[in-house]
């Protein structure tokens, strides 16, 4: 006779209906099944001695684990991700007539993809229970990523405690890869068990729930802590004092109180990381073939820094940058600027003659300045103020860099030995010690400029300064002395190259206010200047800034000198052009001969040719709105799926799931990206849920008036869409999207206003999935 496994359930009891019909199905499931004893487990969050070990010890027995995710109890979701980890199953379950947390499940993006059941009654999850339930637990590739061993999940605001988080890792010397909200709405559960089970240490935080953004964060946090301590990983979650954790990981979180506090926890847990990365790397599950160990790559390219350049895609844009034909690269999210960043800094600096000062600000180091000093200040003054601050930044940014790259060499070289000191000393004056990375030098420098400036002239609008006390207040001794050192310094180098990235993130698109877009208005001016000063002085600088386009397209329209910055766009509108970025990641592992091999030869090997009677690189390719993170996010979902079910290709089955889970994705994002421009349009984009495919302007006008819009927004809204490519036009039979007409928003609404009553909206296919768009016919 068969012996009796054990499954886990755990559910919470916030809902008595639901609690009720839970342990009615599990009691009934027991007297039926002799092959599987369920044993419950509810979630109450009481205060109580701390349950954690016997739950564990639980799951660890247990074949496989179900889990109800009708009300995502904060407990519920930490097993969820341990039994993962453990390799158990984790069957998920939840009613299907309570809207309970399903929004706030959408939001976070980790169970749709993972899959779940959806019972109606008693009868139909006991009768689901007793039914065959397949405890094969997903496959994951254990084998540590030694170059980027951290994996952080990033807080939906940046602040101070998260910048002294990712600053301390950095400090441990470890490079790190991270899921940032900022860059990907919603977390997907294989990509989230991928970057755990590569890492060795994860580091976490739970955030006060004021908004609905925390509370997402925290599921998120918790799910991914759930993974690492399944999988054996050293885990940091952090809190700020007075945070209540949930039970299951009460007693790991730690604390702070001041930011500094974080300090000390980073010191410990970079220990940790030490010891586990000196452990042999465990061998692949033997469940996992050739697919779940293809690597591509990361959507986001800070998380690839150690490995873009074995598979890198060198356009023209990237040679012309390189050759230091442009001052600035535009693109929109998703398009590549940051990869051709970090591409670019890395081959300049391969040659040490040369120095590269690549910076990353980010506009919230930018606030006290903006809110205590530039909103008092006369237009005039004010560009002039920021003009210098740029100057002065990226002078000590420069000199900063100089002195760390020949810390130990100057000691032994004559030849640059008292200007070193020189330099040193000037710069020390000017700055102090300089600790910390580039976010806290500039933070430092903004908050003592925006005190100096409330110290001296309080709070009143309208100052006007003279240079003379614009210099007083920025500098702490003479500019031109640092200058000076600054350039007999570089005539033991070969070139300068200072890269900005980041500085409009967060910015929300055609949300720029006016001083965002004069403090990058003045950084290209004085990038310019420190480049026209230092060539005066025969030496090479070149100076570049990394930006989206519409924040440029903004910028340059209320500019007198509109189109004479030297500028590389990112756009994409070449469908082989990306079939070749994803060949390259495809072949990137592979032996030297195979990495020879076209698309064609590779694909095949990795995903079915044909889905829907198409070729299934166009489908992807069709619905990523022409963007390189996006035709990435689509592979790794479908790969995701196929993972799952330990499959040697991608399916019909994988790939109809995977653009289910990536239009979520994209839906999400749009809909914040919309909301920030338009707070009133909030969820607008969920009117179009069950239209047409095809409607005509007054449907598309009534659609979105039951969004909230007003008569006198809906052309704005209507242009947003096309500008992102969530609508196109049809015109003569044929549709256009933003990516089709070279990104020239004129041309689409110049072609909609030509059909005037009769024009054509088209919804992009890429949100049929989530919007459950029914195809027009014809």
């Amino acid at each position: 006779m068969p012996s009796t496994s054990i499954a886990f359930v755990a559910y919470a009891s916030q809902d008595p209906l639901v609690k009720e019909l839970i342990e009615q199905a599990v009691s009934r499931a027991n007297a039926k099944s002799q092959l599987v004893r369920y044993e419950p487990w509810i979630f109450n969050d009481v205060s109580g001695n701390p349950v954690v070990s016997p739950i564990l010890d639980r799951i660890d027995d247990s074949s496989f684990v179900v889990a109800d995710i009708t009300y995502l109890n904060r407990n519920v979701v930490y097993e969820i991700g341990f039994a993962i980890g453990r390799r158990k199953r984790a069957f998920l379950i939840r009613h299907s007539t309570t809207e309970g947390d399903r929004s706030l499940a959408t939001e976070a993006g980790i169970f749709d993809t993972l899959g779940y059941f959806e019972y109606g009654d008693v009868d139909s999850l006991s009768n689901r229970l007793t039914s065959h339930v397949e405890p094969t637990p997903l496959a994951f590739d254990t084998t540590l990523d030694r170059l980027a061993p951290v994996y952080i999940v990033e807080p939906p605001v940046k602040g101070a405690p998260s910048t002294m988080m990712t600053s301390r890792v950095k400090k441990a010397r470890y490079k790190y890869r991270s899921f940032a909200p900022t860059e990907d709405p919603r977390l997907s559960a294989t990509d989230a068990i991928r970057q755990v089970s590569v890492s060795a240490g994860v580091l976490a935080s739970l955030e006060p729930e004021r908004l609905r953004d925390d509370v997402v964060h925290n599921i998120r946090s918790l799910f991914v802590a759930g993974l690492a301590d399944g999988m054996g990983k050293p885990t940091l979650l952090l809190a700020a004092e007075g945070y209540v954790a949930p039970l299951d990981v009460r007693d790991d979180v730690k604390l702070f109180r001041f930011p500094d506090d974080i300090t000390e926890y980073i010191a410990a847990f970079s220990l940790e990381i030490t010891d586990h990365l000196q452990q042999t790397d465990p061998l692949v599950s033997d469940a996992a073939g050739k697919l779940q160990q293809l690597r591509i790559g990361d959507p986001t390219a800070e998380n690839e820094m150690t490995t873009l350049a074995s598979y890198f895609l060198r356009t023209d844009q990237y040679s012309r940058a390189l050759l230091g034909e442009v001052n600035l690269v535009v693109g929109r999210k998703g398009s590549g600027k940051t990869a051709l960043f970090i591409q670019l800094r890395d081959k300049i600096r391969s040659d040490k003659r040369n120095v590269v000062v690549d910076l990353k600000p980010e506009g919230y180091q930018l606030i006290k300045l903006k809110e205590e000093l530039l909103a008092h200040l006369t237009p005039g003054t004010r560009q002039h103020l920021i003009t210098a601050f740029w100057e002065y930044l990226i002078l000590l940014e420069v000199a900063y860099k100089l002195l760390e790259k020949d810390r130990k060499s100057h000691k032994h070289n004559h030849e640059i030995y008292d200007i070193y000191l020189e330099l040193e000393a000037t710069y020390k004056a000017e700055i102090g010690s300089g600790e910390g990375d580039f976010s806290e030098r500039l933070l430092n420098l903004s908050l003592r400029i925006a005190q100096e400036y409330r110290a001296k002239y309080g709070g009143a609008d309208a100052q006007k300064l003279n240079n003379n006390e614009v210099t007083q207040l920025l500098y702490g001794q003479d500019i031109r002395e640092l200058r000076t050192r600054i350039s007999k310094y570089l005539s033991t180098k070969q070139a300068v190259w200072v890269l900005f990235d980041n500085l409009d993130k967060g910015w929300s698109t055609h949300g720029i206010d006016v001083v965002d877009a004069i403090v990058l208005r003045c950084l290209i001016d004085a990038g310019r200047k420190v480049e026209r000063d230092m060539r005066k002085d025969e030496h090479s600088v070149h100076c570049i800034i990394f930006v989206r386009n519409d924040v440029y397209e903004h910028l340059m329209l209320h500019s007198a000198d509109y189109g004479k910055e030297m500028r590389a766009v990112l756009d994409w509108t070449d469908a082989d052009l990306l079939r070749e970025m994803l060949r390259l990641r495809l072949v990137s592992g592979l032996s030297d001969e195979q990495s020879q091999l076209t698309f064609e030869q590779v694909w095949p090997t990795v995903c079915v040719s044909h889905y829907k009677g198409e070729d299934t690189s166009s489908y992807f390719i069709d619905r990523s709105l022409m963007r390189p993170r996006n035709v990435l996010k689509i592979f790794n979902h479908c790969r995701g799926f196929a993972s799952n079910f330990n499959r040697p290709k991608i399916t019909e089955d994988d790939i109809d799931k995977g653009l289910k889970a990536y239009s979520q994705d994209l839906l999400t994002e749009l809909d914040h990206e919309l909301s920030d421009v338009f707070p009133d349009a909030k969820d607008v984009l969920y009117h179009l849920l069950d239209s047409p495919s095809e409607v005509r302007k007054e449907e598309l006008d009534v659609r979105l008036a039951h969004g909230g819009v007003g008569p006198s927004e809906v052309e704005k809204i209507v242009s947003f869409l096309l500008y992102y490519g969530v609508i196109g036009v049809r015109a003569k039979g044929v549709d256009y999207y933003i990516y089709d007409v070279n990104y020239d928003l004129k041309v689409l609404e110049i072609r909609a206003a030509q059909a005037d009553a009769d024009a054509r909206y088209v919804i992009n296919s890429a949100f049929w999935p989530a919007l459950s768009v029914v195809k027009s016919p014809g």
